[in-house]
């Protein structure tokens, strides 16, 4: 993840140990209003130093600190006068780095916990009640603070759940407080940022505005820049902000693919200019993506295709930009609506494993030709949707479901047609239109429609035997897209929604329901 810049506020480090709840401690930082950033537990103590942060949190993590191999830390970093908080792995590497002890007894706590705090007026646990549940994920346990340390909780399997040092602003809880199911989790977390750390809760989205202005003037000087509008909401956002940094040196340019939903493309060409004020350029690029995409069916290279293509249509476009405008500033940046969850899931940030290449990421040819402009590039799609709003942009455009900027292209499981789009267009067209009518549009985070191209089912329609595609319906909710959980979508939506799809859909005999939560399955099927 990227530095801040320099407008940026006071930073804490997320030290990732390769917990499952990484990402969603930097999240709970940031809901306390506090700058955060994650950096690998490889990083050396000097690098994380010389960010300057005002504190760091150790994340929790699969190994036990004991184990060969296992992620270990310098000892300078607790020395460095800077407060540390340890969750779970972070906080036994702390207990044994700094000489208290912690062993494989044997007894394990996996789950939700009861938790005893011993010294109700501790720094963490004040205001806190004596008895609380926490969640827990564990098999080893310290059974011994470090030397100077003071015990402030305990369960009925571990002796030391919780230990504070104030006058070396260290401390540390064995459980994981960032997840809902311990109960004052939230509020432990705040203790240690605003009374252990020291810390004001300044971090706002006006100021995250202010910042991503400064840092975008600062970027782009008097040059020009191109942003690709996909129609989505970090698209969107993006290039609003941007706008607001540089007025008229950006020109949007919206590529009009042929992978858009229905009604897609006129929304962008009217609202959102109508909205911002924005410069637009649009494209057609169908023929060009089709021809691209032709007899490709693995989703990997969909990904790369689309877009190196989209890369390819930016530079004819920056091309045109020039030469209707020769004597003006070259057009030297791409403005691009990535996310924090778009770089975790392509690998980068923390070393954590390639899930998928994003379009804006692994999918970016070697020889790009433009410097890229990235301002949302740090923050989760809530929080992109409350820039928005500072914005001013909106509600229909704040609040759109996600979409993938490679389009319906990567739900069409198979080889991408003309055909097999204008079929999922109109699935997918009749899907939001009954959430809609149903009112569900807030409570569900998104409902990819997916074709199964090269899948056929039998049917039974007009009293005849069919053999039609599956569609499946993907009906999630989340927060931010790092984790999310089905929809339990009422049973008589479902039933008009595949009605009118097998009635009004040809080729479609068959919708399906897709129920897996994420982990282990991703959002979307490709």
């Amino acid at each position: 993840m990227p530095t801040a810049p320099s407008a940026a506020p006071d930073v804490v480090l997320v030290v990732d140990f390769g917990a499952q709840y990484a990402q969603l401690i930097a999240r709970r930082v940031r809901e306390a209003r506090v700058y955060s950033e994650i950096v690998p537990s490889t990083m050396p103590v000097a690098e994380m130093l010389a960010k300057n942060p005002k504190a760091i949190i150790l994340s929790g993590g699969p190994s036990s600190v004991y184990e060969e191999g296992a992620p270990q830390l310098d000892r300078s970093l607790f020395e460095a006068g800077i407060p540390v908080f340890g969750m779970c792995y972070g906080f036994q590497l702390m207990a044994t780095t700094l000489g208290g002890t912690v062993d494989n007894t044997g007894a394990r706590e996996y789950g939700r916990t009861p938790l005893t705090v011993t010294k109700s007026g501790s720094t963490l646990f004040e205001g806190t009640p004596e008895h609380q549940s926490v969640w827990m994920s564990h098999g080893d346990a310290c059974s011994a603070a470090p030397e100077g340390f003071t015990v402030t909780a305990s369960t009925n399997v571990v002796p030391v759940a919780a230990f504070e040092n104030d006058e070396k602003k260290l401390y540390g809880v064995q459980y994981h407080p960032e997840v809902m199911h311990s109960t004052h989790g939230q509020q432990i977390l705040e203790h240690f940022l605003y009374r252990g750390a020291g810390l004001a809760p300044t971090w706002t989205t006006g100021s995250i505005v202010e910042e991503q202005i400064a840092a975008i003037r600062a970027q782009v000087g008097d040059k020009r820049a191109i942003c690709g509008l996909s129609g989505g909401v970090d698209s969107a956002v993006a290039a609003a902000l941007v706008q607001k940094a540089i007025g008229d040196q950006l020109t949007c340019v919206y590529v009009d693919h042929g992978l858009m939903r229905k009604g897609e493309t006129e929304q962008v060409e009217k609202d959102f200019v109508a909205a911002t004020g924005v410069q637009l350029k649009v494209v057609d690029a169908q023929d060009r993506f089709l021809d691209a995409l032709k007899g490709v069916s693995d989703p990997e290279e969909k990904r790369k295709i689309i877009g190196r293509e989209f890369i390819r249509v930016f530079e004819q476009a920056q091309a045109e930009i020039i030469a209707e405008a020769p004597d003006e500033t070259p057009v030297e940046f791409l403005v691009q609506g990535t996310l924090y969850p778009d770089i975790v899931e392509s690998g980068g940030g923390t070393g954590t494993a390639n899930i998928k290449s994003h379009h804006n990421v692994g999918g970016l040819p070697e020889d790009l030709e433009f410097k890229l402009v990235e301002p949302l590039r740090q923050l989760f799609k809530d929080e992109v949707r409350m820039v928005g709003q500072e914005l001013g942009l909106p509600e229909e455009i704040v609040q759109r479901q996600p979409f993938p900027g490679p389009g319906l292209g990567i739900r069409i499981v198979g080889e991408v047609t003309k055909d097999r789009l204008d079929l999922l267009r109109e699935a997918d067209a009749i899907a939001r239109e009954e959430l809609t009518a149903a009112g569900l549009d807030r409570e569900i985070w998104q409902c990819p429609v997916v074709l199964l191209a090269d899948v056929r089912s039998v049917g039974v329609q007009g009293d005849g035997r069919t053999y039609g595609h599956p569609i499946v319906l993907r009906p999630v909710s989340s927060e931010d897209a790092m984790t999310a959980d089905w929809t339990r979508m009422p049973y008589e939506v479902l039933a008009r929604i595949s009605t009118r799809i097998t009635n009004e859909v040809r080729d479609v005999n068959r919708v399906v329901l897709d129920c897996t939560s994420k982990p282990p399955g991703t959002i979307e099927w490709e």
